[in-house]
């Protein structure tokens, strides 16, 4: 009976909340762009969230009745070798790495004022952060061989200052939630002069990390742009090895279950999460409603900013190992909680990807007539050209996260064949884990089904 409970009370929780949510909104849902353009469709919003949960239910229950651990194996060892040396592109893309930074840096001081004139804002939010990231996690993580700051970190030197190991991989997290709460809060991405001064700050800090403690060690643990990609690349099919390339399908290496050694690696993965939602949440007009109310009773704006990116994350934190401890006493296990929690949070990312590709495809698409007439003329740029792309993009843009979601529970479900021996310990354990996972394709389609507004 004890096995029933948990299930229970979890499905309860995730009902309730959404039932909350889908007849507290609109009457329709409304498919938006990133530009902010949006459109009705002729369904319900509460049937529109719960059908992309049962979605993920039903794949769930497919992927427990018609496979088993042999033929599991059998697809995630499935692999393709390439022979092919890469050690001269690595060594031009370092020197592309650095110079790409300096006229960065250049372009933002000295460049046009205006951010869709200025190929620094134009580089940094559609080159780098929307395409060039999309191909990290379908071509593995180039970021080692781009990043300028390793590369300038190689020749600097060394204090080697051991790294205080009970630290982990807690100040990455700390980053990244201060980058994006930077992000969101500031005009980083429309003053070009204040995005060149944070890339200085930011070149400063983490150069002064690489003296301090070593390249590899900062850019390994502490640095929460190279962890970024790191996790990102391991969702993509390619992996470059010694001898050339690897190729798998997307997210096998994800079950890897020493992948995550830590409670403080399980929470990057959790802020990878969560950070792309809030940064779709804070656009909504939920959010404007919300925090107009708390500004206007005198709580300064940055405060609530803040305290809703904290909020969110320890709710997601809290939501993830709740089901971990729920999936210790379903599977009826000895493994601990806590190894649950760290074996499972890899097949969280595959959402986190999806999600990006929801928020960032169509802002590349819009946007890149404009970046590739900037690089084809820095000096002189022609007139931005923006493509409005039609109104079905936004089904796009759902499909993204509803496969980010399907490939998650696929990982999960395989995770838990390699965890635990016995077939039904493998699928119990999945029971908390999988509503977790339709409580965030719940939350991530309801903020894609919102119009798209300018955060306050």
């Amino acid at each position: 009976m004890h096995r029933r409970t948990p299930i229970r009370y979890t499905t309860r929780a995730v009902a309730a909340l959404w039932l909350f949510i889908a007849l507290s909104g609109h009457a329709l849902a409304h498919g938006a762009s990133i530009e902010g353009s949006s459109k009705s469709l002729s369904v319900p919003l509460w049937l529109f969230i719960l059908t992309s949960g049962g979605v993920v239910s039903a794949s769930f229950l497919l992927a427990s009745f018609i496979t088993d651990r042999s033929f599991i194996r059998e697809i995630h060892d499935w692999q393709r070798f390439t022979s092919w040396s890469a050690d001269t592109v690595i060594h031009a893309t370092k020197a592309i790495g650095v110079l790409v930074l300096l006229g960065i840096i250049a372009a933002g001081w000295y460049g046009p004022p205006t951010s869709r004139e200025n190929i620094a804002i134009i580089f940094v939010w559609v080159g780098w952060w929307a395409a060039y990231t999309t191909t990290v996690y379908i071509f593995g993580n180039t970021w080692p061989a781009l990043n300028p700051w390793r590369t300038i970190g190689n020749l600097l030197p060394s204090l080697d200052v051991h790294y205080p190991e009970r630290l982990g991989a807690w100040p990455s997290v700390v980053g990244l939630l201060a980058l994006i709460w930077l992000e969101v809060l500031s005009p980083l991405a429309s003053e070009p002069k204040m995005l060149a001064d944070i890339i200085v700050a930011y070149s400063l800090i983490t150069l002064a990390g690489t003296v301090v403690f070593t390249t590899e060690r900062w850019f390994s643990t502490v640095d929460p742009v190279a962890r970024v990609f790191r996790y990102y690349g391991r969702v993509a099919p390619f992996h470059r090895t010694e001898s050339g390339f690897e190729f798998q399908l997307p997210g096998a290496r994800l079950t890897e279950t020493k992948y995550v050694t830590g409670i403080d690696e399980v929470a990057f993965i959790i802020a990878i999460l969560w950070v792309t939602t809030y940064d779709g949440f804070v656009s909504t007009p939920l959010w404007a409603d919300i925090e107009g109310a708390v500004t206007g009773a005198g709580v300064p704006r940055h405060v609530t900013y803040l305290a809703a990116l904290l909020g969110g994350f320890l709710l997601f934190l809290g939501a993830y190992r709740l089901a971990a401890r729920l999936a210790h006493n379903t599977a009826d296990t000895y493994l601990t909680t806590s190894a649950i929690t760290r074996k499972f949070a890899p097949s969280l990312l595959p959402i986190a990807v999806g999600y990006h590709l929801a928020h960032y495809v169509g802002y590349f698409l819009s946007l890149s007539p404009t970046l590739l007439g900037m690089l084809s003329n820095p000096i002189n740029p022609p007139q931005p050209i923006i493509i409005v792309l039609p109104p079905w993009w936004s089904a796009v843009n759902m499909a993204f996260i509803l496969i980010g979601h399907l490939l998650a529970v696929w990982v999960a479900h395989a995770t838990a064949y390699e965890v635990f021996p016995s077939r039904m310990q493998a699928i119990r354990s999945q029971y908390p884990l999988v509503a977790v996972m339709i409580l965030y394709t719940m939350t991530s389609m309801w903020v894609v089904s919102q119009p798209t507004i300018t955060p306050p």
